[in-house]
């Protein structure tokens, strides 16, 4: 298992088990997205549709690693919604993929199981977020401590 550097203070819980869950499963569904990539070009012939599912799916890993290094609580918060919106996509780009006959069913859903456990871990993560933000006596912008 990797360990990972984690800002614990955005929680306010200092258990960031979720924290490191959400980060392993976000590069796990990142690597599957990659290998998808590679089977739709190699296998499929397809690149327009791939390079739009490479890009949303590993970028959802990529906001939410970023979001760990935020300036702010808002920071870390708007990252996570940027992470959040890029699963949206993604489970866009899937069915696309299902629909138009380059990725069966089985392999579909299995993604998208991935793809809408990391959505419902991020969900949990920004709404905890935001009512430690309003709970905290700090202020939005401040910089948290080292």
């Amino acid at each position: 298992m990797i360990a990972w550097p984690l800002l614990t203070w955005y929680n306010g819980t200092g258990d960031d088990m979720k924290d490191n869950i959400l980060i392993e499963k976000s590069i796990d569904f990142g690597a599957r997205i990659a290998k998808l990539n590679r089977y739709l070009t190699k296998e499929k012939k397809e690149s327009v549709l791939s390079k739009q599912i490479l890009r949303s799916g590993t970028s959802i890993g990529a906001n939410i690693n970023e979001a760990q290094y935020g300036n702010s609580k808002a920071d870390f918060i708007a990252k996570l919604h940027i992470a959040l919106k890029e699963t949206a996509e993604t489970e866009y780009w899937l069915h696309v993929l299902q629909k138009s006959g380059y990725l069966d069913l089985s392999l579909m859903n299995s993604l998208l199981v991935d793809c809408l456990d990391i959505k419902r871990i991020l969900i949990a993560s920004i709404n905890t977020a935001k009512e430690n933000l309003k709970d905290s006596p700090r202020k939005q912008d401040e910089i948290p401590p080292n």
